[in-house]
């Protein structure tokens, strides 16, 4: 256990507050284009850490740079040619005592920095080396003309590289922000986080932490500090860390301060269950039970339902929907796309309607009359479960008492979208301000534990990770795209056993920038080729009712090859289909490629999936193609998905705080999210002033986002 909580010292954070206009050199203008990138305290400029780290402390003779490694060399100008012929260019020959030559190529240069290099002028750069046509080149070196006393001096500590600010050169915000460290505080005035953390760790206080992050002392490790493994960089990721987590924690705590409908019964849900086809498996019943256990309580629910494609999370939520409806309220479902949010109404309306209840959809294509129908039935509660797309959150649309909120794939929506499908069940019609409906998050995209720890703070996590029984695991193969041939010959085998397949594009029409087979050539080249088998085409910029009646006739069996783009992600539902072809595959991420794979599989017969791939792959498309070869399994391949791509492009850059992370990297810190939790926790009890402190210190005003 740790000791208890100290308040700080009442002078905390009064100098990091300070306006950055008090620094000598910062006046309107310079304030205004810091403060466009967030800067507008000293404790803005603190935090604002360096991106790399330069190594200004020894040269290198040229003869020892190698190609890719940063370094510092110095040399007398021996040569210089200024190329005008296809675009400005300016080359400058250096050499050294070790008689070897150095080129530095520069394509954006003034007149100025040409009359610096004048032959037999001392040169010193910084760079990283390339292989050029006569020997090794730096492009855009930093550099300078030495001489005299300046001509031996050299750093005595690594040059910080901050992120680039628009209208500020380097230099200057470097001077900037070494001004704002002298005027640290002392660490009694800085720290917040207990003693026995640090000591536990071998961990520095913050003010050490952040002197060593900016000004790395000559021996300092920099295989570390490029790596974010220092001890210093782990000392700042464990604050930031711990701050995502209170401000998300904090959004749970102000949210079950209201109160909920509390839930109960049953007995339609139980008339469902009976008249399925099919029975809940384990991890179904698990997660419904955590749900009613939830929806028993006169405070808002807050649940993530994750569980790979085909696992079956929908039919839970139409449970828990009967739930609210049985107990005279409403329920709403939201998604993304019209084609998920329509596979769900033809879901629903299949399972529910037999048993008298009433659904409305509600999607930006209905309009007119149609549209203030449904509006009206929604507000006077006929409605009874609501389905659509975000139109559900657009102004027009009351509820009369929404009690379940349900969010499908929440990570493509923006943060204020989901508060504003929160905030229509929070006023029961106006009556009781203090009661918001319970809210159920669905995901089909399975999230490693370390992120759903740190993005989800705010919410409970419920695993479906069983899938319903008779299904086959999906064949994964990795082809090269010149093999399409053998792979038309294998589509119209499946085709005349009666099988239906799907053959994806990641694009829409041809591009000579992409190398890639848009959907409308692919389709036209599959139809000439395969004369008896009757192709579809389906992509994001047909007409709705056109996509629609070709999804539907391919789900009936009129169609036996679906040519469609990413569209087709989610949201489709054809267990006659059992090969899925994905072309380009390399351009894809894991996580789409995973979903896309869960298109087949979903019936009882064999089921392949062909990645087809253009040559040559990156090593990390390599890393990716091999995985999706090895596993099936959404947890495993979410996993990797974090290692190869970090939590921010994981998520997505709307889900707040994440993409925004300073220092700590979720895949790198992982281990120290249980720490992270019992001291967020034990602060939480003890030390609410410090919460917020943290809190403001690293999110400031996007707090109320970060877990909406």
């Amino acid at each position: 256990m740790m000791a208890t909580m100290k308040k700080p010292a009442p002078a905390f954070a009064a100098i990091g507050e300070t306006p950055l206009t008090a620094l000598p050199g910062v006046g309107t203008r310079v304030a205004e284009k810091l403060a466009a990138r967030g800067l507008l305290t000293l404790q803005d400029l603190w935090l604002q850490l360096p991106r790399q780290y330069e190594d200004r402390t020894s040269l290198t003779p040229i003869r020892q740079l190698q190609p890719g490694v940063a370094a510092q060399a110095e040399g007398t100008v021996e040569a210089v040619e200024r190329g005008f012929r296809y675009r400005p260019m300016l080359r400058v020959a250096i050499g050294d005592e070790s008689r070897a030559t150095l080129v530095l190529r520069f394509f954006h240069f003034r007149a100025a920095q040409v009359a610096q290099f004048v032959p037999g002028a001392r040169v010193r750069c910084y760079g990283t080396p390339r292989a050029g046509q006569h020997g090794l080149e730096i492009v855009h070196p930093s550099y300078r003309v030495v001489d005299g006393e300046d001509a031996t001096a050299l750093g005595e500590q690594l040059d910080p590289v901050y992120p680039a600010i628009e209208g500020i050169g380097p230099a200057s915000l470097r001077k900037l922000i070494g001004l704002a460290l002298d005027r640290l505080p002392d660490t009694a005035e800085l720290e917040l986080l207990p003693p026995a953390v640090l000591r536990d760790r071998a961990l520095p206080s913050l003010r050490e932490a952040l002197l060593t992050v900016h000004r790395p002392p000559q021996d300092a490790d920099v295989a570390a500090l490029s790596a974010g493994t220092h001890p210093a960089q782990r000392r700042l990721a464990l604050e930031e860390l711990l701050a995502h987590h209170l401000s998300l924690r904090r959004q749970r705590i102000a949210l079950q301060a209201h109160a909920a409908p509390r839930l109960r019964g049953g007995a339609l849900a139980e008339r469902l269950r009976k008249a399925l086809p099919f029975a809940l498996t384990g991890a179904q019943q698990r997660v419904y039970e955590q749900i009613l256990a939830d929806l028993d309580k006169p405070m808002p629910m807050l649940r993530l339902m994750q569980g790979d494609v085909g696992s079956g999370k929908t039919v839970v939520a139409a449970l828990s929907a009967l739930l609210a409806i049985e107990n005279g309220r409403q329920a709403a479902l939201m998604a993304p796309t019209e084609l998920l949010a329509e596979q769900h109404l033809s879901n629903l309306r299949g399972w529910l309607e037999p048993l008298g209840v009433r659904i409305a959809w509600l999607a930006g294509k209905v309009t007119g009359r149609a549209r203030a129908s449904v509006l009206a039935a929604v507000a006077d509660g006929q409605a009874q479960f609501v389905v659509g797309t975000h139109a559900l959150m657009q102004e027009g649309v009351v509820f009369k008492d929404l009690a379940l909120a349900i969010v499908d794939e929440q990570h493509r929506f923006g943060v204020h979208q989901r508060l504003a499908l929160r905030d229509k069940g929070s006023a029961r019609n106006g009556d009781d301000p203090g009661v918001v409906p319970h809210q159920l998050v669905m995901t089909a995209t399975p999230i490693p534990r370390t992120l759903a720890m740190a993005a989800y703070a705010d919410l409970d996590v419920s695993a479906i990770d069983e899938l319903p029984p008779g299904r086959t695991p999906v064949q994964t193969v990795v082809l090269s795209a010149e093999r399409r041939p053998e792979l038309i010959e294998r589509i119209r085998g499946a085709c005349a056993e009666g099988r239906q397949a799907y053959w994806v594009c990641t694009l829409i029409d041809d591009s000579d920038e992409v190398v890639a087979q848009a959907a409308q050539g692919t389709f036209e080249a599959l139809s000439a080729a395969l004369p008896e088998v009757r192709v579809g085409l389906v992509h994001g910029r047909m007409k709705p009712a056109d996509k629609q009646a070709t999804m539907r006739a391919f789900k009936e069996g009129a169609v036996d090859l679906l040519v469609a783009t990413t569209v087709i992600e989610v949201g489709v539902d054809v267990p006659n289909a059992s090969l899925m072809i994905v072309e380009n595959a390399e351009r894809l991420g894991l996580a789409q490629l995973h979903q896309l794979r869960g298109r087949v599989g979903r019936g009882s017969a064999a089921s392949n999936c062909v990645l087809l791939y253009q040559s040559p792959l990156s090593a990390m498309a390599r890393q990716r193609l091999e995985t999706m070869r090895q596993t099936n399994d959404g947890f495993v391949i979410a996993e990797k998905d974090l290692e190869l791509r970090g939590p921010g492009e994981l998520l997505g850059t709307r889900q707040t705080g994440l993409a925004a992370f300073r220092v700590a990297d979720l895949a790198r810190d992982a281990g120290m999210l249980p720490v992270v939790h019992e001291i967020g926790e034990q602060l939480l009890r003890e030390a609410p002033e410090i919460a917020d402190k943290l809190v403001e210190r690293w999110i400031g005003g996007a707090a109320r986002y970060a877990s909406a």
